[in-house]
Protein backbone atom coordinates (compact mmCIF):
# COMPACT_ATOMS: atom_id res chain seq x y z
CA UNK A 1 0.00 0.00 0.00
CA UNK A 2 1.40 3.68 -0.52
CA UNK A 3 2.02 5.19 2.38
CA UNK A 4 2.06 9.33 2.75
CA UNK A 5 3.23 11.05 6.36
CA UNK A 6 1.26 14.55 6.74
CA UNK A 7 3.24 17.14 8.70
CA UNK A 8 0.72 20.17 9.69
CA UNK A 9 0.45 21.83 12.81
CA UNK A 10 -3.49 21.52 13.15
CA UNK A 11 -5.72 18.61 12.33
CA UNK A 12 -8.81 16.98 13.37
CA UNK A 13 -10.81 17.68 15.31
CA UNK A 14 -9.47 21.44 15.21
CA UNK A 15 -11.94 23.43 13.27
CA UNK A 16 -9.40 26.43 11.63
CA UNK A 17 -9.47 26.87 7.88
CA UNK A 18 -6.52 25.14 6.54
CA UNK A 19 -6.80 22.61 9.40
CA UNK A 20 -10.02 21.00 8.02
CA UNK A 21 -8.69 21.21 4.51
CA UNK A 22 -5.69 19.09 5.88
CA UNK A 23 -7.82 16.59 7.38
CA UNK A 24 -9.98 16.13 4.51
CA UNK A 25 -6.81 15.66 1.99
CA UNK A 26 -5.75 12.98 4.35
CA UNK A 27 -9.33 11.54 4.74
CA UNK A 28 -9.23 11.78 0.69
CA UNK A 29 -6.27 9.99 0.00
CA UNK A 30 -7.22 7.16 2.82
CA UNK A 31 -10.18 6.62 0.93
CA UNK A 32 -8.11 6.38 -2.43
CA UNK A 33 -6.37 3.74 -1.38
CA UNK A 34 -3.67 5.53 0.59
CA UNK A 35 -2.01 4.48 4.51
CA UNK A 36 -2.50 8.13 5.39
CA UNK A 37 -0.68 9.12 8.66
CA UNK A 38 -1.03 12.80 10.35
CA UNK A 39 1.44 14.35 12.76
CA UNK A 40 -0.12 17.77 13.99
CA UNK A 41 0.74 18.86 17.57
CA UNK A 42 -1.05 18.26 20.65
CA UNK A 43 -2.88 21.82 20.99
CA UNK A 44 -5.69 23.80 19.59
CA UNK A 45 -5.41 26.31 17.65
CA UNK A 46 -7.36 29.48 18.90
CA UNK A 47 -7.11 28.01 22.10
CA UNK A 48 -3.65 26.82 23.51
CA UNK A 49 -5.00 25.36 26.83
CA UNK A 50 -6.98 22.95 24.52
CA UNK A 51 -4.92 19.75 24.07
CA UNK A 52 -5.75 16.19 22.30
CA UNK A 53 -4.09 12.79 23.22
CA UNK A 54 -1.30 11.59 21.79
CA UNK A 55 -3.11 8.72 19.49
CA UNK A 56 -6.68 9.43 17.58
CA UNK A 57 -8.02 8.29 14.23
CA UNK A 58 -10.44 9.81 11.79
CA UNK A 59 -12.07 8.05 8.74
CA UNK A 60 -8.78 5.88 8.38
CA UNK A 61 -6.34 8.58 8.94
CA UNK A 62 -3.80 7.50 11.82
CA UNK A 63 -3.56 10.54 13.79
CA UNK A 64 -0.09 10.40 16.33
CA UNK A 65 0.14 13.97 18.10
CA UNK A 66 3.91 15.57 18.84
CA UNK A 67 3.64 17.13 22.16
CA UNK A 68 4.56 21.12 22.46
CA UNK A 69 4.63 23.12 25.01
CA UNK A 70 2.08 26.52 25.49
CA UNK A 71 3.20 29.01 23.28
CA UNK A 72 1.05 31.65 22.34
CA UNK A 73 0.73 31.29 18.53
CA UNK A 74 -0.82 34.87 18.29
CA UNK A 75 2.32 36.25 19.31
CA UNK A 76 5.72 36.64 17.23
CA UNK A 77 7.40 34.88 19.87
CA UNK A 78 5.21 32.24 19.98
CA UNK A 79 5.00 31.39 16.54
CA UNK A 80 8.90 31.52 16.08
CA UNK A 81 9.10 29.27 18.95
CA UNK A 82 6.02 26.52 17.93
CA UNK A 83 7.87 26.69 14.51
CA UNK A 84 11.03 25.66 15.49
CA UNK A 85 9.32 23.32 17.93
CA UNK A 86 7.58 21.44 15.45
CA UNK A 87 10.26 21.96 12.76
CA UNK A 88 12.70 20.07 15.22
CA UNK A 89 10.52 17.28 15.92
CA UNK A 90 9.25 16.67 12.40
CA UNK A 91 13.36 16.43 11.23
CA UNK A 92 14.40 14.09 13.54
CA UNK A 93 11.16 11.59 12.70
CA UNK A 94 13.12 11.43 9.20
CA UNK A 95 16.52 9.39 11.28
CA UNK A 96 13.31 6.84 13.27
CA UNK A 97 13.83 3.94 11.71
CA UNK A 98 10.47 3.02 12.50
CA UNK A 99 8.67 5.15 10.53
CA UNK A 100 8.24 4.14 6.87
CA UNK A 101 6.61 5.70 4.29
CA UNK A 102 6.99 6.85 0.40
CA UNK A 103 5.53 10.36 0.40
CA UNK A 104 5.84 13.54 3.37
CA UNK A 105 3.50 16.23 2.77
CA UNK A 106 4.37 19.17 4.26
CA UNK A 107 2.19 21.81 4.68
CA UNK A 108 2.83 25.59 5.82
CA UNK A 109 2.02 25.82 9.28
CA UNK A 110 3.85 26.41 11.27
CA UNK A 111 5.85 29.38 9.07
CA UNK A 112 9.03 28.15 7.52
CA UNK A 113 7.66 24.13 7.82
CA UNK A 114 8.83 23.19 4.42
CA UNK A 115 12.69 23.44 6.02
CA UNK A 116 11.87 19.88 7.44
CA UNK A 117 12.22 19.00 4.05
CA UNK A 118 15.98 19.49 4.09
CA UNK A 119 16.30 16.54 7.09
CA UNK A 120 13.95 14.16 5.29
CA UNK A 121 16.09 14.58 1.78
CA UNK A 122 19.55 14.51 3.64
CA UNK A 123 18.44 11.11 5.81
CA UNK A 124 15.75 9.32 3.33
CA UNK A 125 16.96 10.34 0.39
CA UNK A 126 13.78 7.99 -1.36
CA UNK A 127 11.09 9.33 0.22
CA UNK A 128 9.32 11.93 -2.01
CA UNK A 129 8.73 14.91 -0.67
CA UNK A 130 5.41 17.35 -1.56
CA UNK A 131 5.27 20.84 0.20
CA UNK A 132 1.40 21.74 -0.13
CA UNK A 133 2.18 26.32 -0.06
CA UNK A 134 -0.99 28.05 1.77
CA UNK A 135 0.68 31.02 2.05
CA UNK A 136 4.77 32.59 1.59
CA UNK A 137 7.31 33.21 4.16
CA UNK A 138 8.66 35.63 4.59
CA UNK A 139 7.06 37.48 1.64
CA UNK A 140 4.00 38.16 3.90
CA UNK A 141 6.14 39.75 6.72
CA UNK A 142 7.30 41.54 3.96
CA UNK A 143 4.06 42.73 2.91
CA UNK A 144 2.92 43.19 6.70
CA UNK A 145 5.87 45.78 6.95
CA UNK A 146 7.80 44.04 9.72
CA UNK A 147 10.31 43.40 7.43
CA UNK A 148 12.26 44.74 4.66
CA UNK A 149 13.25 42.88 1.24
CA UNK A 150 17.27 43.71 1.69
CA UNK A 151 17.59 43.01 5.74
CA UNK A 152 19.89 40.24 6.51
CA UNK A 153 17.30 38.36 8.25
CA UNK A 154 15.31 37.64 4.93
CA UNK A 155 18.60 37.19 2.84
CA UNK A 156 19.15 34.12 5.81
CA UNK A 157 15.55 33.03 5.33
CA UNK A 158 15.56 33.03 1.95
CA UNK A 159 18.67 30.95 1.56
CA UNK A 160 17.36 28.49 3.83
CA UNK A 161 14.59 28.24 1.90
CA UNK A 162 15.72 27.96 -2.14
CA UNK A 163 17.74 24.80 -0.20
CA UNK A 164 14.67 23.56 1.38
CA UNK A 165 12.44 24.05 -1.56
CA UNK A 166 15.05 22.51 -3.76
CA UNK A 167 15.03 19.34 -1.73
CA UNK A 168 11.29 18.67 -2.68
CA UNK A 169 9.94 17.10 -5.54
CA UNK A 170 6.40 18.31 -6.05
CA UNK A 171 5.15 22.10 -4.73
CA UNK A 172 1.65 22.72 -5.18
CA UNK A 173 0.54 26.42 -4.58
CA UNK A 174 -2.63 27.66 -4.78
CA UNK A 175 -2.82 29.79 -7.41
CA UNK A 176 -0.83 31.52 -10.56
CA UNK A 177 0.50 34.35 -8.34
CA UNK A 178 2.06 32.13 -5.61
CA UNK A 179 3.85 29.88 -8.37
CA UNK A 180 5.30 32.84 -10.02
CA UNK A 181 6.43 34.24 -6.29
CA UNK A 182 7.86 30.97 -5.28
CA UNK A 183 9.43 30.39 -8.52
CA UNK A 184 11.89 33.19 -7.56
CA UNK A 185 13.73 30.45 -5.63
CA UNK A 186 14.96 28.83 -8.69
CA UNK A 187 13.40 25.03 -7.35
CA UNK A 188 13.79 22.23 -9.23
CA UNK A 189 10.67 20.89 -8.39
CA UNK A 190 7.34 19.60 -10.33
CA UNK A 191 4.86 22.66 -9.89
CA UNK A 192 1.14 22.40 -9.98
CA UNK A 193 -1.63 24.67 -8.51
CA UNK A 194 -4.01 23.03 -6.05
CA UNK A 195 -6.43 24.98 -4.61
CA UNK A 196 -8.36 24.29 -1.38
CA UNK A 197 -12.20 23.81 -1.35
CA UNK A 198 -14.99 25.22 -0.08
CA UNK A 199 -15.91 23.78 3.43
CA UNK A 200 -19.53 23.52 2.15
CA UNK A 201 -20.45 21.86 -0.91
CA UNK A 202 -24.06 21.34 -1.60
CA UNK A 203 -24.88 19.24 -4.75
CA UNK A 204 -27.24 22.32 -6.32
CA UNK A 205 -26.57 26.08 -5.26
CA UNK A 206 -27.58 26.52 -2.01
CA UNK A 207 -31.54 27.81 -1.35
CA UNK A 208 -31.57 31.33 0.49
CA UNK A 209 -32.55 30.74 4.16
CA UNK A 210 -35.64 33.22 5.02
CA UNK A 211 -34.96 33.87 8.22
CA UNK A 212 -30.98 34.47 8.65
CA UNK A 213 -30.96 36.54 5.61
CA UNK A 214 -33.51 39.05 7.40
CA UNK A 215 -30.74 38.85 10.28
CA UNK A 216 -28.18 39.99 8.24
CA UNK A 217 -29.34 42.42 5.81
CA UNK A 218 -32.91 43.41 6.93
CA UNK A 219 -35.33 44.01 4.01
CA UNK A 220 -32.29 44.49 1.07
CA UNK A 221 -32.84 43.39 -2.28
CA UNK A 222 -29.02 41.95 -2.70
CA UNK A 223 -27.26 41.01 0.57
CA UNK A 224 -23.64 41.17 0.05
CA UNK A 225 -21.93 39.44 2.57
CA UNK A 226 -17.98 39.35 4.28
CA UNK A 227 -17.28 35.97 6.22
CA UNK A 228 -14.16 34.83 7.77
CA UNK A 229 -10.60 36.03 9.10
CA UNK A 230 -9.90 39.21 8.84
CA UNK A 231 -6.50 40.05 9.05
CA UNK A 232 -3.46 42.64 7.85
CA UNK A 233 -3.92 40.94 4.55
CA UNK A 234 -7.92 42.23 3.88
CA UNK A 235 -7.97 46.00 3.02
CA UNK A 236 -12.72 47.31 3.50
CA UNK A 237 -11.52 51.15 2.22
CA UNK A 238 -12.88 50.29 -1.66
CA UNK A 239 -15.77 48.16 0.07
CA UNK A 240 -17.17 51.02 1.91
CA UNK A 241 -16.85 53.13 -0.94
CA UNK A 242 -18.74 50.69 -3.27
CA UNK A 243 -21.36 50.11 -0.25
CA UNK A 244 -22.07 54.44 -0.48
CA UNK A 245 -22.44 54.08 -4.30
CA UNK A 246 -25.35 51.33 -4.09
CA UNK A 247 -26.85 52.87 -0.66
CA UNK A 248 -30.07 53.89 -2.06
CA UNK A 249 -30.39 50.81 -4.44
CA UNK A 250 -31.42 48.41 -1.72
CA UNK A 251 -27.76 46.82 -1.50
CA UNK A 252 -26.68 45.91 1.95
CA UNK A 253 -23.02 45.06 3.21
CA UNK A 254 -22.36 43.08 5.82
CA UNK A 255 -19.21 41.73 7.50
CA UNK A 256 -19.12 38.75 9.67
CA UNK A 257 -15.36 38.11 10.42
CA UNK A 258 -13.17 37.15 13.34
CA UNK A 259 -9.07 38.14 13.47
CA UNK A 260 -6.40 41.05 14.14
CA UNK A 261 -8.09 43.58 12.18
CA UNK A 262 -11.56 43.12 13.50
CA UNK A 263 -11.54 46.21 15.62
CA UNK A 264 -10.33 48.70 12.85
CA UNK A 265 -13.18 47.57 10.63
CA UNK A 266 -15.35 47.68 13.20
CA UNK A 267 -14.85 51.79 13.41
CA UNK A 268 -14.70 51.95 9.76
CA UNK A 269 -18.18 50.53 9.04
CA UNK A 270 -19.33 52.56 12.76
CA UNK A 271 -18.07 55.42 10.41
CA UNK A 272 -19.43 54.52 6.82
CA UNK A 273 -22.56 54.10 5.02
CA UNK A 274 -25.64 52.98 6.80
CA UNK A 275 -26.13 50.34 4.36
CA UNK A 276 -22.55 48.61 5.73
CA UNK A 277 -23.06 46.25 9.30
CA UNK A 278 -20.93 43.73 11.34
CA UNK A 279 -22.78 40.62 12.00
CA UNK A 280 -21.62 38.11 14.58
CA UNK A 281 -19.21 35.48 13.40
CA UNK A 282 -20.52 32.10 13.41
CA UNK A 283 -19.49 28.52 14.46
CA UNK A 284 -18.75 25.80 11.87
CA UNK A 285 -22.18 24.56 12.32
CA UNK A 286 -24.15 27.65 11.56
CA UNK A 287 -21.59 28.27 8.51
CA UNK A 288 -23.66 26.66 5.58
CA UNK A 289 -27.11 28.46 6.55
CA UNK A 290 -24.97 32.13 6.70
CA UNK A 291 -23.03 31.45 3.52
CA UNK A 292 -26.85 30.62 1.79
CA UNK A 293 -28.43 33.61 3.06
CA UNK A 294 -25.82 36.25 0.62
CA UNK A 295 -26.59 36.84 -2.85
CA UNK A 296 -23.19 37.54 -3.52
CA UNK A 297 -19.76 37.22 -1.48
CA UNK A 298 -16.89 40.04 -1.25
CA UNK A 299 -13.48 38.74 -0.63
CA UNK A 300 -10.62 41.42 -0.48
CA UNK A 301 -6.40 40.76 -0.29
CA UNK A 302 -4.22 43.96 0.12
CA UNK A 303 -2.36 44.30 -3.19
CA UNK A 304 1.28 44.17 -1.58
CA UNK A 305 0.03 40.49 -0.03
CA UNK A 306 -0.28 39.34 -3.77
CA UNK A 307 0.64 36.12 -4.68
CA UNK A 308 1.65 35.62 -0.55
CA UNK A 309 -1.80 34.53 0.03
CA UNK A 310 -5.20 33.41 -1.82
CA UNK A 311 -7.68 34.15 0.14
CA UNK A 312 -9.82 30.33 0.41
CA UNK A 313 -13.52 32.17 0.54
CA UNK A 314 -13.72 32.63 -2.70
CA UNK A 315 -13.57 28.76 -3.15
CA UNK A 316 -16.17 28.91 -0.58
CA UNK A 317 -18.56 31.61 -2.38
CA UNK A 318 -18.56 29.20 -5.51
CA UNK A 319 -18.71 26.20 -3.70
CA UNK A 320 -22.77 27.20 -2.60
CA UNK A 321 -23.32 29.02 -5.88
CA UNK A 322 -22.46 32.82 -5.12
CA UNK A 323 -20.70 35.18 -7.53
CA UNK A 324 -17.68 36.88 -5.64
CA UNK A 325 -16.73 40.70 -5.61
CA UNK A 326 -12.81 40.28 -4.96
CA UNK A 327 -11.34 43.87 -4.03
CA UNK A 328 -7.47 43.51 -4.39
CA UNK A 329 -5.10 43.24 -7.65
CA UNK A 330 -6.17 42.29 -11.20
CA UNK A 331 -2.88 40.15 -11.01
CA UNK A 332 -3.90 38.10 -8.15
CA UNK A 333 -4.99 34.16 -9.08
CA UNK A 334 -8.63 34.80 -7.56
CA UNK A 335 -9.10 38.09 -10.42
CA UNK A 336 -7.77 35.86 -13.19
CA UNK A 337 -10.33 32.77 -12.15
CA UNK A 338 -13.09 35.68 -12.26
CA UNK A 339 -12.09 37.15 -15.95
CA UNK A 340 -11.88 33.30 -17.36
CA UNK A 341 -14.91 31.43 -15.52
CA UNK A 342 -17.02 35.15 -15.30
CA UNK A 343 -17.90 34.25 -11.80
CA UNK A 344 -18.48 37.90 -10.25
CA UNK A 345 -16.39 41.39 -10.34
CA UNK A 346 -12.80 43.06 -9.39
CA UNK A 347 -13.29 46.02 -7.16
CA UNK A 348 -10.96 48.54 -7.67
CA UNK A 349 -10.66 52.89 -8.12
CA UNK A 350 -11.06 51.89 -12.02
CA UNK A 351 -13.84 49.50 -11.53
CA UNK A 352 -16.05 51.08 -8.68
CA UNK A 353 -18.58 52.85 -10.79
CA UNK A 354 -19.03 49.80 -13.06
CA UNK A 355 -19.33 46.90 -10.39
CA UNK A 356 -21.87 49.08 -8.58
CA UNK A 357 -24.23 49.54 -11.99
CA UNK A 358 -23.97 45.36 -11.86
CA UNK A 359 -25.11 45.68 -8.25
CA UNK A 360 -28.07 47.57 -9.63
CA UNK A 361 -28.68 45.74 -12.27
CA UNK A 362 -29.08 42.43 -10.31
CA UNK A 363 -30.73 43.98 -7.24
CA UNK A 364 -33.86 44.56 -9.88
CA UNK A 365 -33.05 41.39 -11.91
CA UNK A 366 -33.25 38.50 -9.44
CA UNK A 367 -34.13 36.19 -12.46
CA UNK A 368 -30.20 36.96 -13.53
CA UNK A 369 -28.98 36.66 -10.68
CA UNK A 370 -30.48 33.26 -10.24
CA UNK A 371 -28.87 32.36 -13.68
CA UNK A 372 -25.08 33.52 -12.64
CA UNK A 373 -25.84 31.23 -9.39
CA UNK A 374 -26.01 28.04 -11.07
CA UNK A 375 -23.13 29.26 -13.50
CA UNK A 376 -21.04 29.67 -10.50
CA UNK A 377 -21.94 26.44 -9.28
CA UNK A 378 -21.32 24.58 -11.91
CA UNK A 379 -18.10 26.21 -12.70
CA UNK A 380 -17.05 25.07 -9.06
CA UNK A 381 -17.79 21.62 -9.13
CA UNK A 382 -15.89 21.25 -12.67
CA UNK A 383 -12.58 22.92 -11.64
CA UNK A 384 -12.21 23.42 -7.56
CA UNK A 385 -14.49 20.76 -5.85
CA UNK A 386 -13.02 19.13 -3.10
CA UNK A 387 -13.23 15.51 -5.00
CA UNK A 388 -11.90 17.29 -7.96
CA UNK A 389 -8.55 18.58 -5.75
CA UNK A 390 -8.18 15.81 -4.24
CA UNK A 391 -8.22 13.29 -7.12
CA UNK A 392 -5.39 15.77 -8.32
CA UNK A 393 -3.46 15.11 -5.25
CA UNK A 394 -3.47 11.61 -5.33
CA UNK A 395 -2.48 11.26 -9.25
CA UNK A 396 0.53 14.10 -8.46
CA UNK A 397 1.46 11.80 -5.41
CA UNK A 398 1.26 8.90 -7.50
CA UNK A 399 3.68 10.53 -10.07
CA UNK A 400 6.38 10.21 -7.64
CA UNK A 401 6.52 7.02 -6.59
CA UNK A 402 7.70 3.99 -8.97
CA UNK A 403 4.99 2.75 -11.39
CA UNK A 404 5.30 -0.67 -8.70
CA UNK A 405 4.14 1.75 -5.68
CA UNK A 406 1.06 0.22 -5.57
CA UNK A 407 2.59 -3.63 -4.69
CA UNK A 408 4.57 -1.94 -2.47
CA UNK A 409 6.00 -4.61 0.28
CA UNK A 410 6.91 -3.22 3.77
CA UNK A 411 10.69 -3.65 3.71
CA UNK A 412 12.38 -6.44 5.98
CA UNK A 413 14.53 -5.68 8.38
CA UNK A 414 18.08 -7.45 8.89
CA UNK A 415 16.92 -9.87 11.37
CA UNK A 416 13.94 -10.63 8.40
CA UNK A 417 10.91 -9.06 10.60
CA UNK A 418 8.84 -6.84 8.84
CA UNK A 419 9.03 -3.25 9.47
CA UNK A 420 6.73 -0.49 10.72
CA UNK A 421 4.68 1.32 8.03
CA UNK A 422 4.23 4.89 9.38
CA UNK A 423 0.81 4.09 10.74
CA UNK A 424 2.26 1.66 13.60
CA UNK A 425 4.52 4.06 14.53
CA UNK A 426 4.54 5.05 18.05
CA UNK A 427 4.03 8.54 19.26
CA UNK A 428 7.11 9.86 18.61
CA UNK A 429 9.63 11.23 21.20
Amino acid sequence: MKTALVLYQYFYPDDVVSAVHLTELSTGLSARGWDVVAMPCNRGCREESRTYGSRDSVQGVTIRRVWRPRFRQSTNFGRIANAIWMIAAWSFMAINPRIKCDVVIIGTDPILSVVTAIAWRFARPRVRIAHWCFDLHPETAIADGILTDSSPAVRLVRGVLRRAYRCCDLIADIGGCMRQKLSHYNHNARTVTLPPWGLEEPRVPAPVPGAARESLFGDARLGLLYSGSFGRAHTYSTLLQLAELVAADGVNLTFSVRGNREQALREAVGAGPRNAKMGGFVPQEQLAQQLASADIHVVSLHEDWTGTVVPSKFFGALAIGRPVIFAGSSESAIARWIATHQVGWVLNADTLSAVAAELRRLASDPADLKILNAHCHRVYQENFSRATIIRQWSDELGRLLPTHAAEYALPSDSAGTTALSCADVDRPS
